[in-house]
């Protein structure tokens, strides 16, 4: 849908809270968003100038809008929820976290039980939690069974059932794990103080539990029921023994929710620490899938409100790293929540806390892809390195191997990056960055070429050691350009280089037309893919870096007589340099006009753009 085309119904779009859905020519959903101001939000996508491809592909692929006009901000929240987990559209954010959690649910029923369910049903129960660890909740459960008398029945327990005797006391009450209301030997209303205990042991609420157990004791020893007091006694130490394994903060921070952000490319990993009365009485790290380049801001806005409704969090106090934007839905409208970012004491411990679990959640996952050989031992390493010298009949054992990889941003500003494994293991005092020298414009095999040369007439001319393996990452295409380098060197022989196909994880030798595919899940694979991450997260890194201060320019405005806004209007819309200097004048002309067009086309095609290889 054009800007024009928009202007024809954006008079009928309302001004008032609601979700907005967009769909393609085919009438399948592509986007779900909520907003405070329908027409206000939905404007935006066809007034604004998106530098990103991928909302402009959104954008373009839009052929009608429906919307629903809702009551509140709330409202909204809930109902974009829902109809992102029911049609997961393509260009919504993609929580990567499907799993049902289990709840410990307080049955309604005459002397309720308590017992753990994953399926919550509105029969009027009471339903604590969920809780992302069904470990910890059969833990709390035991403790709750050796503490606080309930009963584990399914008897009827109806006032009238009782009253006539239809009951008998079973084992449980010999045992000392219930009070036998079954027979009249407890009330309801003790029943009930019972529950509520539990309900604070699941807050993190353990002080009123503690008085009540205290005061049962002293009772006791008043009455010199001593055998009754020293049960009572040992509950409590059971008690306090439970509350010093709790990761206590202070008593005085109340409810809170501290949440957290890592954000690696389309990939985001957000952790979330529930916290009651002081204690941390939950936590989880979700995995997000971006598809429009949101900022972290937005992600985490998103996450926040997940997790919150997931977790039927409460809280009226939210700890995050950084400034949000307007947090629609996360809370009610009867609610205030403050929104903190702290510089000290316990919250931000809580935070540092936060930012150390997502951490490991990524090292975890990635960690679950790849081999890692730190910490193993010499004959471990050299066992791995062994099958991978088999596994490509190398000659030589493969102590020391090096991968290169080009990376550029939107078809601009290219740069390259290697990495160093020595003995399995990196060896990051060897690791090199590249800003691209001989190369104009984006050309990753004479970009490749000119790394490679560069690296390898370093290492010849200082007589340093080569490596027994290069690995460039590409395919064909860019283990050609390296041979060259390599011939050029005169270095034939002196190393194995091989080149990975970026997706089907494919090894190609030069000169071989038929690749060499190692077993999925075997190390060397998974050496071989650490390798490859490592080289990306190195190249991305050092291209961020360079992005921020400024390094690099759009390639378009090194045109005279093209400024910022034409060069970025032509990178939205032609997506790349490289299209872009494949095109026609015509096709210029359409977009920036015919006199624009003629420096842009005379640039790419009379000589000031040709490419230039070492």
């Amino acid at each position: 849908m054009t800007s024009a085309n928009f202007q024809h119904i954006a008079h009928t779009i309302p001004q008032a809270p609601g979700i907005y859905k967009y769909f393609d020519a085919g009438s399948n959903l592509l986007y779900v968003g909520k907003a405070k101001n329908l027409r206000k939000r939905v404007s935006s996508y066809f007034t604004k100038t998106f530098t990103s491809y991928k909302t402009h592909e959104l954008v373009q692929r839009i052929d009608h809008i429906e919307f629903t006009i809702v009551d509140s901000e709330q409202d909204a929240f809930l109902l974009e929820n829902a109809l992102i987990k029911q049609f997961r559209p393509r260009f919504n954010i993609d929580l990567k976290d499907d799993k049902t959690y289990p709840f410990l649910v307080i049955k309604k029923e005459p002397f309720p039980r308590v017992f753990l369910t994953r399926r919550k049903i509105n029969d009027g129960s009471e339903y604590l939690g969920p809780f992302t660890s069904v470990g910890k909740v059969r833990e709390l459960l035991d403790f709750i069974r050796h503490n606080i008398p309930l009963r584990t029945c399914k008897l009827n327990l109806t006032e009238s059932n009782i009253r006539k005797g239809k009951f008998k006391v079973c084992l449980e009450y010999h045992l000392g794990n219930c009070k036998g209301p079954c027979e009249g030997f407890q009330s309801l209303t003790e029943y009930q103080e019972s529950l509520q205990q539990v309900k604070n042991l699941m807050k993190g609420n353990l002080s009123p539990v503690m008085q009540q157990f205290r005061k049962e004791m002293q009772q006791y020893a008043m009455d010199l029921q001593f055998e009754k007091a020293e049960m009572m006694r040992k509950k409590l130490d059971h008690l306090e023994q439970y509350q010093s394994r709790s990761v206590i903060v202070s008593k005085h921070l109340g409810n809170i929710d501290v949440f957290s952000l890592l954000k690696d490319g389309d990939i985001a990993y957000v952790n979330y620490l529930m916290v009651q009365n002081g204690t941390i009485v939950q936590t989880h790290t979700i995995q997000l899938e971006t598809h429009l380049d949101e900022s972290e801001e937005e992600v985490l806005a998103f996450a926040i409100g997940q997790m919150r409704s997931t977790f039927n969090s409460m809280a009226d106090e939210i700890i995050v790293p950084f400034e949000l934007p307007e947090l629609i839905g996360v809370t009610s409208s009867d609610t205030t929540l403050r929104i903190t970012i702290p510089r000290g004491g316990d919250k931000k411990k809580l935070l540092d806390l936060s930012l150390k679990n997502v951490n490991y959640f990524q090292e975890e996952i990635r960690r679950k892809k790849t081999l890692n050989l730190e910490g193993r031992s010499d004959m471990e390493k050299k066992k791995v390195l062994y099958q991978l010298q088999e596994a490509l009949g190398l000659q030589e054992l493969p102590l020391h191997i090096e991968c290169f990889d080009n990376s550029n941003f939107q078809g601009s500003y290219p740069v390259s990056a290697m990495v160093c494994f020595r003995d399995g293991i990196p060896s990051k005092k060897d690791y090199r960055h590249y800003n691209v020298k001989t190369v104009k414009g984006i050309n990753d095999f004479a970009t490749m070429k000119e790394v490679v040369f560069r690296r390898y007439r370093r290492l010849r001319d200082e007589s340093e050691p080569f490596p027994q393996l290069v690995i460039i990452d590409g395919g064909k295409g860019q283990l050609g350009a390296a041979m060259e380098a390599i011939r050029e060197l005169q270095l034939v022989g002196e190393m194995t280089v091989v080149g990975l196909a970026k997706n089907e994880e494919e090894i190609f030798f030069p000169g071989d037309a038929e690749s060499v595919k190692l077993p999925y899940n075997s190390e060397p694979l998974k050496l071989i893919r650490s390798i490859r991450d490592e080289v990306h997260r190195f190249g991305i890194s050092f291209h961020r870096q360079q992005r921020s201060k400024g390094t690099f320019r759009n390639e378009l405005q090194e045109i005279r007589g093209i400024g910022k806004a034409t060069a970025d209007q032509l990178l939205k819309t032609f997506r790349s340099v490289t299209n872009i200097r494949e095109l026609t004048l015509e096709a210029l002309a359409d977009t920036v006009g015919t006199a624009k067009a003629k420096l842009v086309w005379d640039y790419f095609h009379n000589g000031d753009g040709d490419e230039t290889t070492h």
